[in-house]
């Protein structure tokens, strides 16, 4: 078994097509597929049903997908920690960030590492905090940009709080509210709201302060986009809350602050393991040191 033989599996594992996957290894097909079915051949079941409109993995092919990433993570591991030692950082960062993060000019941030280290393999995912945190856990991510409520503190990392603040309320131009300096949740309880879906971190953070003030809403509208709920609101379909400083750069749309505003907290996180070479940099140009104590 040998790791281009699993690189082959997983390439038209993830593109449900031969063609597709040899080109994306850089090899012919016929050379692709001659090593998968000697691969098939050493582990004496097939990893995947072929038929002329579409390819799928077998039983046997679900069963082999995950330890044959795992090996190949493995392997670039072990190239990233030589090439450390070396003095050159490569190898992989895989970030996660929620569409709201403020207290870290994320774009920014990943030009200066990208120029800083040229070898390393960048992605970025964006989600939601509870989706984000357990990727950091299982390994998916190295680090990831989290928003809680307040006394909310991710379990099974490494973290660190970057910033607090309120969220405000975000209505449209003429709204009749506009021009109020500040409100209370009470006096928004009869407007339609736009939120995040219910059960995520950011939903919760609006939906606690609301049962705090022993207030009930109506949320017309589930969104997973600060951009699609900015959208909503322009349109006076909705109000909605979100952080102040997020608040301030949407165009166009006055927030108004509220006296019992619920509080948003974000952090950092990473994996309570030692992290790859390609994290520790990235965690060390934000000021955070990974050497053990």
């Amino acid at each position: 078994m040998e790791l281009q033989q699993m690189r082959y599996v997983v390439a038209v594992a993830e593109t449900s097509n031969f063609t597709r996957a040899a080109e994306q290894c850089l090899v012919v097909q016929s050379a692709l597929s001659h090593q998968i079915a000697r691969l098939e051949r050493e582990l004496g079941a097939k990893l995947f049903d072929r038929t002329s409109r579409r390819v799928r993995l077998t039983a046997a092919g679900e069963a082999f997908l995950p330890a044959a990433r795992q090996a190949l993570d493995a392997a670039d591991r072990a190239r990233a920690e030589v090439a450390a030692a070396a003095g050159e950082i490569r190898g992989r960062l895989a970030i996660g960030a929620i569409p709201t993060v403020t207290a870290v000019d994320l774009p920014t941030a990943l030009k200066q590492f990208r120029l800083r280290h040229p070898q390393v393999r960048i992605s970025l995912r964006s989600g939601a905090s509870e989706e984000l945190t357990e990727r950091v856990r299982q390994g998916s991510l190295d680090a990831a940009f989290l928003g809680l409520p307040l006394g909310v503190r991710p379990k099974g990392v490494h973290g660190r709080e970057l910033a607090r603040g309120d969220l405000v309320a975000i209505v449209a131009p003429d709204h009749p509210l506009v021009d109020q300096e500040h409100v209370n949740l009470r006096r928004l309880a009869d407007e339609p709201f736009v939120d995040f879906p219910a059960g995520t971190a950011a939903r919760a953070q609006s939906d606690d302060a609301f049962a705090a003030a022993g207030v009930r809403r109506e949320v017309a509208f589930e969104v997973t986009a600060p951009d699609f709920m900015a959208g909503l609101i322009r349109q006076g379909l909705a109000i909605g809350m979100l952080p102040a400083a997020f608040a301030a750069g949407l165009p166009g749309l006055p927030s108004i602050r509220l006296s019992d505003a619920p509080a948003r907290v974000e952090h950092l996180i990473w994996s309570r393991f030692r992290p790859s070479p390609a994290a520790a940099a990235f965690l060390s140009t934000l000021g955070i040191s990974t050497a053990p104590d």
